[in-house]
């Protein structure tokens, strides 16, 4: 019989959070072994289950993030940037792996990642499938097409999402760069408002929009002279995130420190 992966949950009370709860109960290679929520929030100290509108599984909401991994095998985590670097380090001092989908975060906080000492890290700006392949395929698009092609990335989610561009949006910034042998810092164009002046030929452009419940949705448009072709991937179920986090977390068992993404847990 293969090993059952104790998962813990942070941000146990967000929407996400219960997505990742219910995806985890429905697994059979996954159990659910925590919860953590901020101190001071109502879930805290109450069973998951009960707190969820169901029955109690057991598993009492807690605001003691290092107890909570002390009996774990993987976290997986998406919560906020400040949240998330101080979580790593809890991660790491208990041995399990932490599994990143946090999205907002700046280069200082990918730096901080960086530096948690026997750290196991599986980040990711989204975790499903068809974003995965949609990056490679842009790499590739990029790679094969000169700057006669202006590459935009154009992203939409719902009216609640606090951060622009999407870390999906950036990965795929990423990407695009990665294939035109470029750093993405040089070449993103980002909120353009007013008088602008001409497009710079070889940036990369993003542009974002919120509204309603939009789960998720990319774009990445090369636009040349005489024609276009777009690469598009669009999210009607936050499932397909919390599924591919899951399996990050299953496939995370036995790896060694380092940073990972999903490209190596999909073999891609």
């Amino acid at each position: 019989m293969s090993k059952i992966t104790r998962i813990a949950v942070t941000g146990a009370s967000g929407r996400m959070g219960q997505m990742l709860i219910r995806t985890i109960a429905e697994n059979d290679k996954t159990v659910l072994a925590g919860a953590v929520e901020r101190e001071g929030m109502d879930w805290v100290g109450q069973d998951v289950g009960v707190a969820m509108g169901g029955t109690a599984n057991g598993v009492i909401v807690s605001s003691d993030a290092a107890s909570v991994f002390a009996d774990c095998d993987a976290v997986i985590d998406f919560t906020a940037p400040v949240a998330t670097v101080a979580f790593a380090s809890l991660a790491a001092k208990a041995g399990i792996a932490h599994i990143i989908g946090t999205t907002g975060m700046t280069d200082e906080d990918i730096s901080s990642l960086a530096d948690v000492p026997n750290a196991r890290i599986v980040r990711a700006g989204n975790m499903s499938l068809g974003v995965n392949l949609l990056t490679q395929l842009t790499k590739k698009v990029a790679a094969a097409l000169d700057e006669d092609f202006d590459i935009e990335i154009i992203e939409g989610h719902h009216h609640h999402k606090v951060d622009a561009p999407s870390g999906t949006a950036l990965m795929l910034g990423e990407a695009a760069a990665e294939g035109r042998g470029v750093e993405l810092n040089d070449v993103r164009d980002s909120g353009r408002d007013g008088i602008t002046g001409a497009r710079k030929r070889g940036d990369i452009g993003f542009t974002a929009i919120r509204g309603g419940d939009i789960v998720g949705e990319h774009d990445v448009l090369f636009a040349g002279a005489g024609e276009r072709i777009v690469l598009r991937h669009m999210a009607t179920d936050r499932g397909i995130f919390a599924r591919g986090a899951v399996k990050a977390a299953i496939w995370a068992q036995g790896i060694e420190a380092g940073e990972y993404d999903m490209m190596d847990v999909l073999g891609l």
